[in-house]
């Protein structure tokens, strides 16, 4: 049951598709602070654990700490953190030992329709208090539900159905800061295929442009893009480029014409077209909340798909700001007036605090209007929106441009809703172990808020990755459905042919390719079903004490558990087991150990080059049947496949498969039921489709 709450006048978010009468109650635990602001508090037991709040720092159990809602571009994701790129608002309190009750309570959730900030307390202040503080105009929306899947469930219902990527970007894809001409793209291209090391995808990021400006190509660096786009394409491979949010301030360059004769840009609170700095300095950012800019910013993008473009990420989006204008200057007025003869400590410090303050001060986030259709709105007050709706502006415009084929499409700035829209990166992260498993315990909370088409930059965005480092993240990234490399200019370069064991990264990513058919499939299952594709082990064993408490494993669609190793210098992992399992070892596609595993605690040897993981009983998965010479996911037979499974009676596996490129998701054509029977499975068969 979803009951909605209304405080004052809330801006419509367009966060929830479905239509919810207004309570005719009041919630019992919001009150209206001095400020105006709306305060609900919860008392939390021992035991109970918060789920949820997407994109965030810290475990799946996010109790212990604040975090707050307020798109911050911060590339530093370490623990003190209280902010990342999104907002997302939405958390589940979930019960000691789901099913019991506390104090006449049963487990809920709680989403919070406020595009501002809301800070989130979760036991940071009293460990036994979960405080959330909205803006005084929000929507809040109670959902009970008879377990935590189905309180998931509900709310997915609640938002609209997930975003469906074209099928080539569920394949390994190539990207760094840094690739920065045609060359640079072919050389990427040969190397992974030379060495046979399949690849569907290279992203070009900021150096394509012609001086960082969207929607232009440098003609030096690719003197004939459309041309060299197809050559691409003749070898299966598709060409991503980045696009940002800030328009460059240009005479005669059109975008930026256009913007200003459109009146599309925001403004600042004299009504001029406020001006801020990113990479390619002065900018103007596109009013995405008012609809004849989306219209117009989005029809942007299709330049870009005329030369044969058919997938885009987003950047830059919370929005990032360098700098504004207004208080650049003001801080170069204040550094002349400073005595450098002598910086003590104060002033030193108080140098370092002005300059390190230019970048995304909060100030500037308060300086420039947006118009909602008629409505004038600071956008600090609607900050979260902004990603959301750059991402929307593009999707509603492939919509119109290609209405039948799906394009690639994903971004770093989002808020609840987006993920009709596009899929997330998780942004610019480190390489560093610990971020591994930050990426781990972030896939299930994102799933719960939707966002299935869903990854981290492999490897590491910034700092120098480490052969181990990489391999070990693979072999987590097997299981992502965005699965892309990504390196920072100036770190060292890590595509899988630039080290040592070239053969076993080749073999892993081979794996990837393997499990394919079931990736996508348990994918297409979660996104039509409001499923999650990432679950939490305790959502799947709720009565199991032992589930809850476990932070670096996750269920993987209907079949698989995994437990990824994320240390250093680690030769395996202790794994704890929520039923008997089948292990599957594998250093190959062709190379694979099936091992039944006791309920309990185990410590399970993975060696680097292994992937470990764990099949339940009576459930199955398909493996493509892969040739020596696979580049790409075009060369992969869709009707042919091993089942790899653990059955000691019967199991019956649903199989969906589609064209991959057109909008056409019905079941009733697309799904196959394969049954197995056996009295023990544990190793490969062949078998047709039944």
């Amino acid at each position: 049951m979803i009951r909605k709450y209304v405080f004052g006048q809330p801006i419509v978010t367009n966060a929830v598709v479905m239509d919810i009468m207004k309570s005719a109650q009041k919630l019992s635990e919001a009150v209206t602070d001095e400020s105006g602001k709306i305060k609900l508090s919860y008392h939390m037991s021992e035991n109970d654990v918060v789920y949820g709040l997407g994109e965030q720092v810290r475990g799946i159990n996010k109790r212990g700490f604040s975090y707050i809602s307020n798109a911050t571009d911060d590339p530093r994701h370490t623990e003190d953190k209280h902010s990342l790129y999104a907002g997302h608002n939405f958390l589940i309190l979930g019960r000691a030992g789901e099913g019991e009750t506390v104090e006449g309570e049963k487990s809920f959730g709680i989403f919070v329709d406020d595009p501002g900030e809301v800070i989130f307390d979760v036991g940071e202040t009293k460990y036994d208090e979960l405080v959330i503080t909205a803006g005084g105009d929000c929507v809040i929306y109670k959902i009970d539900g008879e377990s935590l899947k189905d309180i998931v469930k509900q709310f997915r219902k609640l938002i609209g159905q997930s975003y469906i990527p074209p099928k080539w970007a569920f394949g390994y894809q190539q990207s760094r800061w840094g690739y920065m001409n045609e060359d640079d793209v072919r050389e990427v291209v040969k190397k992974h295929h030379g060495q046979g090391i399949p690849l569907e995808a290279v992203y070009l990021d900021i150096d394509y442009m012609e001086r960082y400006k969207d929607f232009t190509v440098d003609e030096e660096r690719f003197p004939d893009f459309c041309s060299f786009v197809g050559e691409m394409k003749d070898q299966g491979i598709h060409l991503v480029p980045i696009i940002d949010a800030g328009v460059k301030i240009e005479k005669d360059y059109p975008v930026y014409e256009e913007g200003v004769t459109g009146n599309y840009f925001c403004k600042d609170e004299d009504g001029k077209d406020f001006v801020a700095a990113v990479w390619p300095g002065k900018v103007h950012f596109p009013d995405v909340l008012n609809s004849r800019t989306r219209e117009w910013f989005g029809q942007k993008y299709e330049w870009l798909m005329e030369q044969g473009i058919d997938g885009f990420w987003n950047d830059m989006n919370e929005p990032a700001i360098f700098y504004s204008e207004k208080n650049l200057n003001a801080v170069m007025e204040e550094l002349k007036s400073m005595d450098y003869d002598n910086l003590d400590l104060n002033s030193f410090f108080h140098l370092t605090d002005i300059v390190g303050g230019l970048s995304n001060n909060p100030q500037d986030y308060r300086s420039f209007y947006h118009d909602m259709d008629g409505v004038k709105v600071r956008h600090d007050k609607v900050h979260n929106l902004y990603g959301f709706n750059m991402t929307r502006a593009a999707a509603e415009a492939f919509d119109r441009i290609a209405p039948d084929k799906r394009t690639l499409l994903f971004s770093r700035s989002s808020y609840i809703g987006m993920h009709r829209y596009g899929g997330i990166w998780t942004g610019d992260n480190h390489s560093w172990w610990g971020q591994l498993l930050l990426s781990i315990q972030q896939m299930p909370s994102l799933n719960m808020c939707g966002i299935l088409y869903t990854g981290s930059d492999i490897g590491g965005f910034g700092s120098d990755t480490t052969e181990d480092l990489l391999m070990r993240w693979l072999e987590f990234g097997i299981f992502t459905p965005l699965m892309r490399n990504h390196a920072a200019l100036g770190t060292r370069i890590q595509e899988a042919y630039q080290f040592s064991h070239i053969e076993d990264f080749r073999n892993i990513i081979r794996i990837r390719y393997g499990m394919l058919p079931y990736i996508y499939s348990e994918y297409m299952k979660a996104v039509l079903s409001d499923e999650m594709y990432f679950r939490p082990v305790a959502f799947d064993y709720p009565e199991d004490a032992h589930a809850v408490r476990v932070e670096d494993q996750l269920m993987v669609g209907e079949s698989i558990m995994i437990a990824p190793v994320y240390t250093q210098n680690a030769k395996g992992r202790y794994v704890y087991l929520p039923e008997e399992m089948l292990m599957v070892r594998m250093s190959s596609l062709e190379n694979k150990t099936c091992e039944v595993l006791e309920k309990g605690h185990h410590y399970v040897d993975a060696a680097l080059n292994e992937v470990v993981f764990f099949v339940k009983k009576n459930h199955v998965l398909p493996l493509a049947v892969l040739e020596d010479g696979v580049k790409t996911i075009s060369d992969i037979a869709d009707s042919e496949y091993k089942w790899l499974g653990f059955v000691e009676d019967t199991a019956e596996y649903v199989l969906y498969n589609d064209d991959g490129v057109s909008k056409k998701y019905v079941p009733e054509n697309e799904w196959r039921t394969v049954s197995l029977r056996k009295e023990t499975f544990c190793s490969c068969i062949e078998d047709g489709i039944s």
